[in-house]
C-alpha cells in the first residue's frame, strides 16, 4: 500500500462556546494559506498526495478543515451556508491566517463560494472542483443527484440523526474491509474515476481520510445535502472574487452543465474542462490548480 505524506500539524480550534473545528496542515508554516474544503462525504485529509508534495515547492500552507460533525469537529447545524463562513473566519484567526485562497471539492464547492462572498476582504481566489450548483432560488438549475436530494429533503431532515448513527456504525464495522470495499467502488465507477482510484497514492489518501474522518456521526453529509437544497444565503452574481472551476465532462455525480451554469453566472470565473474525467477528476489536477491559484495570488 502506498503511503501518503502525513500532516505537518493537526488539531482543533474553538470557533464558538462548546464547538470546535478540526484541521490538518501540510506544506510550510509561513506559506500562503490555501484552505482545502473536502467533498461530501470527506474530511480534513481529503487532499491529494500531489498537492501535499507540491505545497512546499510553491510556498503554500495547505489547510484541510473538518466540517461540523466530521472527524475532530463538533456536530452543529447551520441555517445556511453563510454560517460556515463565520466559523471559517474564526478558525483562520486562530491559525494566524489573514488572506487565503480556497479549494472546494464537490460538496465543498458551495462552502468555498460562500466564503468568497462573505469573506471577500480576505479571500484572494477560489478554486472549485466539480462543485454542486444551487437547486433553489434565482441561480437554480435542475437535474443531478442534488436535485434528487431536494425532493428528499423533508425525509432527510426527519431522519438525519438516526441515519447518521446507522452510517457511522456501518463505517466502523467496515473499517477492516475498507480497502477491498474501495476497490469494489472503483470497479463500479466511470472510467475516469476508476483510473484515478486505482492509483496507489489516491487509494491511500481516500483510506487515510476515511479512517480519520469517520469517528463522529456521519449525519454531517446529510446536513450538507440539506444546506445545498436550501437558499444559499447569497447569489452567484455577488461572488466578486476570482473563481476558477475544474469539471470533468463525463461527471456522473454533478453534471458538467451544472458547472457551466454556475461559471456563467459568476462575475469573474473561468472553466477548465477535464476531458474524459468524471467526478473526482479535479483531484488529479492538483498541480494545475495550485499553480493557477498561486498566479492569481501574485496578481492580486
Amino acid at each position: 500500500m502506498s503511503r501518503v505524506t502525513p500532516p505537518r500539524l493537526e488539531g482543533t480550534i474553538t470557533v464558538a462556546p462548546g464547538r470546535r473545528l478540526g484541521f490538518a496542515e501540510f506544506g510550510i508554516p509561513g506559506g500562503r494559506p490555501v484552505v482545502w474544503l473536502h467533498g461530501t462525504p470527506g474530511a480534513r485529509r481529503q487532499i491529494p498526495e500531489e498537492a501535499r508534495r507540491l505545497a512546499p515547492e510553491l510556498g503554500l500552507r495547505l489547510i484541510g478543515v473538518d466540517r461540523p460533525g466530521i472527524g475532530s469537529s463538533t456536530p452543529h447545524r447551520y441555517h445556511d451556508l453563510l454560517g460556515f463562513t463565520e466559523d471559517l473566519a474564526t478558525l483562520a484567526d486562530g491559525l494566524g491566517v489573514g488572506e487565503m485562497a480556497l479549494v472546494g471539492l464537490s460538496g465543498g464547492g458551495p462552502y468555498a463560494l460562500a466564503a468568497g462572498y462573505a469573506l471577500d476582504h480576505r479571500v484572494v481566489a477560489v478554486a472549485v472542483l466539480g462543485g454542486v450548483a444551487p437547486t433553489t432560488g434565482p441561480d437554480a438549475i435542475g437535474g443531478g443527484l442534488v436535485a434528487l436530494g431536494s425532493r428528499l429533503a423533508p425525509l432527510v431532515s426527519i431522519t438525519q440523526v438516526p441515519t447518521g448513527v446507522a452510517l457511522t456504525t456501518a463505517v466502523r464495522l467496515a473499517r477492516p474491509i475498507a480497502s477491498p470495499a474501495l476497490d469494489v467502488y472503483a470497479r463500479l465507477s466511470p472510467a475516469g474515476d476508476r483510473a484515478l482510484l486505482r492509483r496507489p497514492e489516491f487509494k491511500a489518501m481516500f483510506l487515510d481520510d476515511l479512517l480519520h474522518g469517520s469517528r463522529r456521526q456521519l449525519s454531517a453529509p446529510l446536513a450538507d445535502v440539506l444546506l445545498f437544497t436550501r437558499d444559499w444565503g447569497f447569489q452567484l452574481a455577488d461572488v466578486t472574487r476570482p473563481v476558477r472551476w475544474w469539471h470533468g465532462d463525463a461527471d456522473h455525480i454533478v453534471p458538467f452543465r451544472h458547472g457551466e451554469h454556475v461559471v456563467s453566472r459568476l462575475p469573474d470565473a473561468e472553466m477548465h474542462v477535464l476531458a474524459g474525467e468524471s467526478h473526482l477528476g479535479g483531484l488529479g489536477a492538483a498541480e494545475h490548480i495550485l499553480t493557477v491559484l498561486s498566479g492569481l495570488w501574485t496578481d492580486a
